[in-house]
């Protein structure tokens, strides 16, 4: 049996995990590393990508300014999720927001630390998304548009580190870079359909606020037939394995979104929404094995 002082920091734990989202982060690194093997570091040996010391501090980096991120996301939220999201919150509020803001110092100092053992360039681009992220928390959130676009782009920002740091311009890396881009900012705009409520109540100016829930569902409309646009071209155009078995399975999840948008009157079909567009991106991550399945295990053995 675990004392109660055993509870409580176990608690605390779990309370921390859910404010840095740190199911988000372990993805995120897991989608890096892919990235760089699969894609932009796809005719280097298995093991020089893999113990890059370089490549592990970037995505170091990287997890320690997005933990940083949820964490100042998460002090500026904090009345809006007591709304939206009562039982995370309550468990968030386990942490002292002084002890948050104290992390999210700490976590900001360590990524420009892990930065710096790159180049000075790596800590000038980090640096710059600390402060966007902040900013973005700050201020443009709550913009309607600006708010959504900023988001989209601070997500996908910690694969352009790892882009440029491999330095591949290669024509199907910016294809996968705008269907990535598409599905998130569907996912930022069904996110604010999903909270509709607490940001009525804490004066977000998002999308839905300001311009109502009929002409958010016909952005996701669109913003859903653009989505094609590089499916087709992925699957038409360029090699990608049999990670074309995912885009097929993503035309089905996309029509299936659209039945469910058509369909939508509560939350709870705007949670189900969300969590079919946070299972093309998680499965989207996994499925970059399937680009070269042969060629992996080669380089693996």
């Amino acid at each position: 049996m675990l004392s109660r002082k055993q509870k409580h920091i176990l608690l605390k734990f779990f309370s921390m995990f859910s404010v840095v989202r740190g199911y988000n982060i372990l993805v995120i690194i897991i989608a890096q590393y892919l990235t760089s093997i699969f894609i932009l570091a796809h005719k280097l040996p298995l093991r020089e990508v893999v113990l890059d010391p370089n490549l592990l501090m970037l995505v170091l980096a990287s997890a320690a300014t997005i933990a940083g991120g949820y964490i100042i996301n998460n002090f500026y939220d904090s009345e809006k999720d007591l709304i939206n999201r009562p039982i995370k919150s309550r468990l968030d509020k386990l942490i002292s927001q002084n002890t948050k803001l104290s992390f999210y110092f700490v976590l900001n100092f360590l990524a420009a630390i892990m930065a710096s053992y790159v180049s000075f360039k790596a800590v000038l681009f980090f640096s710059v998304y600390i402060f966007g992220i902040w900013f973005y928390s700050h201020k443009l959130k709550k913009l309607p548009f600006i708010g959504n676009l900023t988001s989209a782009v601070l997500t996908i920002t910690p694969f352009f580190a790892i882009f440029l740091y491999f330095k591949n311009f290669e024509q199907v890396i910016f294809v996968h870079a705008i269907f990535l881009f598409l599905i998130i900012s569907m996912r930022e705009l069904t996110k604010d359909l999903e909270n509709l409520r607490g940001d009525l109540v804490q004066n977000y100016h998002t999308i839905p606020v300001v311009y109502g829930e009929s002409l958010s569902k016909k952005m996701l409309v669109l913003l859903s037939i653009l989505a094609l646009i590089p499916i087709y071209l992925l699957l038409t155009y360029y090699e990608i394995g049999y990670m074309y078995w995912y885009f097929y399975l993503c035309i089905v999840l996309l029509l299936l979104f659209l039945f469910v948008l058509y369909k939508s009157e509560t939350k709870l079909h705007y949670i189900i929404l969300h969590n079919i567009l946070k299972f093309i991106i998680v499965a989207g991550v996994f499925c970059i094995l399937l680009i070269d399945v042969n060629v992996f295990i080669n380089r693996l053995f």
